[in-house]
């Protein structure tokens, strides 16, 4: 059987742990795909790679697809990027984690904050947060500083005064002594973390090889989540983000396999998520266009035949 190679990116976090397993297992090979993943430095890096076809696929905060689908990216790019959503990935709990001294939204008033971009991913999160605290955007200032990782550091050090971090970085804040202002939990009822996609035109040219990625990650995805494998999974996801504490492996991957903040079971896209990205993304953006219409934005068709032929 031939072997189709696909490039993937995504934001380094715990979420990455079924792709560790499938490339470290050869549970995708064993489908007929190889996978090259690369961790992106930050959203705009890897809508500009994406849509420029350095990559194949990416793993992504699903508001990011919708933003540069709508001409709304942080960032221009030199093509129609024609991008769509085919499988879910987490739902994720985002905590608003600030610097010392800082112990209340109050005390937010004239500082900075980091965060990946301004208006795509999850800075409305942020947003929502900081409006149902009283605060308006004059009373803040955004920064964009790339992603979690840098932003963390930026915490760390004090050039700015939170951000918003997802595990293994929330772990390290807590066991660090940071204040956790809000829970993202606290905030929405649901709220999807990141979902795969793709341009359409590369997805219909290489359809068996979507097909043969899905089986592949929905493997190591049931691999992931058994019990069974819970001791390997650790080691496999420690060996693979080394720059993570071995005391925060086993918390981090506590949370990723509970489908309330982790992995979601079988790769299902959160409909009900989809359509509170598009009610906050309506609200905040700078376009202010109203977006009702999830399946804009999706095509299941290549998740749906995978399933069925497994």
């Amino acid at each position: 059987m031939a072997t189709s190679n696909i490039r993937l990116i995504g934001f380094p976090g715990t979420g990455l742990l079924p792709l560790f397993v499938g490339i470290d297992k050869g549970l995708f090979e064993e489908r007929g795909v190889t996978v090259d993943l690369e961790r992106t430095p930050s959203s705009m890096y890897q809508a500009q790679k994406l849509v420029a076809g350095e990559f194949d696929m990416a793993c992504s905060a699903v508001d990011n697809f919708i933003a540069y689908q709508e001409g709304a990216g942080e960032i221009e790019l030199d093509r129609d990027p024609d991008l769509f959503v085919f499988m879910g990935s987490t739902q994720i709990e985002l905590s608003f984690v600030v610097a010392d001294g800082i112990n209340s939204f109050e005390d937010l008033k004239g500082k900075t904050l980091a965060m990946d971009a301004l208006a795509t991913g999850f800075a409305f999160v942020l947003y929502r947060m900081l409006d149902n605290a009283g605060l308006k955007p004059d009373d803040y200032e955004l920064v964009s500083v790339g992603a979690t990782p840098h932003r963390w550091e930026s915490v760390q050090k004090g050039e700015h005064a939170g951000t918003l971090l997802i595990e293994p970085f929330t772990g390290q804040a807590r066991a660090g002594g940071f204040t956790i202002l809000e829970s993202s939990l606290q905030t929405f009822e649901n709220y999807p973390g990141q979902m795969f996609g793709a341009m359409r035109g590369w997805a219909n040219e290489n359809r068996p090889a979507m097909i043969s990625f899905i089986r592949g990650y929905l493997d190591a995805l049931d691999w992931t989540l058994d019990p069974a494998n819970k001791a390997e999974a650790a080691t496999i996801l420690g060996t693979n983000m080394p720059q993570m504490p071995e005391k925060a492996v086993v918390p981090s991957l506590e949370k990723l396999l509970s489908p309330k903040t982790g992995l979601v079971p079988m790769g299902i896209v959160d409909m009900d998520g989809l359509k509170t990205i598009l009610e906050v993304r309506s609200q905040y953006a700078p376009q202010g266009k109203q977006l009702t219409d999830a399946e804009k934005y999706l095509d299941l068709s290549f998740y749906e035949e995978a399933v069925a032929g497994r």
